[in-house]
């Protein structure tokens, strides 16, 4: 069984996936509460489906980008649990788990997070044989920048957390560029996605270090890295 904890940003989001079929799932959101409310939650769910900690083969999280608070906790939290069982570790870009969410299209999806003060964290993918891929690395940007770099004429879905100033400048800018908005569910970060990910890598051997696995962290454009 393998445990899938997305903590990335204000949503929490955990699912169990058994190789074949995702057995529970559970999704909120919470008031910068993850470090009270993650721990809980997962005892909850491994309870609902008659099982424990021990019964778990792997845990996957969501890598980033994302929050500093919500992904340093998640992954924390992934890593004691991967170390104490001594079982495998997989960190999966949060971006790429909202992307394996979307249904196939013609065009171009972007997927997004919000990044705060007006910003957001963005990605394109294009639909390939393994599913959706990355077209560039995610980085923050305006809403305004990313839909005017839209305008060349290609379908494009955007899915994710859209603010309200997403949404006045998607119903005013989008339809005549061809840029339109997922519908709601679509828009969720499941971790049922991420587990799916996480169970095919698992199934290669493809694993993570605990010891080096880092969170992704993007930074605002005209600010140094540390």
């Amino acid at each position: 069984m393998l445990l899938g904890i997305d903590t990335a940003t204000r949503f929490i989001s955990l699912a169990l996936h058994d190789g074949d079929r995702i057995v529970a799932e559970s999704t909120w959101e919470t008031a910068n509460n993850h470090t009270i409310e993650l721990a809980p939650a997962v005892r909850a769910m491994l309870g609902r489906a008659g099982m424990d900690t021990p019964h778990l083969s792997a845990v996957a999280v969501a890598l980033g980008p994302g929050s500093f608070t919500g992904l340093r906790i998640g992954l924390g939290f992934a890593k004691g649990l991967a170390t104490t069982l001594a079982i495998p570790l997989l960190g999966i870009p949060t971006l790429a788990a909202l992307a394996a969410g979307q249904p196939r299209f013609d065009g171009r999806l972007i997927a997004v997070l919000q990044a705060g003060r007006g910003r957001l964290c963005a990605q394109r993918f294009a639909w390939g044989a393994d599913g959706w891929t990355p077209e560039d690395e995610a980085a923050i940007v305006s809403w305004e920048a990313l839909l005017g770099s839209l305008g060349d004429g290609r379908p494009s879905l955007i899915s994710g957390e859209i603010d309200a100033d997403g949404r006045r400048l998607l119903a005013s800018y989008g339809a005549g560029f061809g840029v339109s908005m997922a519908p709601a569910a679509h828009r969720m970060r499941r971790a049922g996605y991420l587990a799916d990910l996480a169970w095919a890598r698992f199934q290669r051997g493809d694993v993570d270090d605990p010891l080096t696995l880092v969170p992704i962290y993007l930074h605002q454009p005209g600010v140094p890295h540390p």
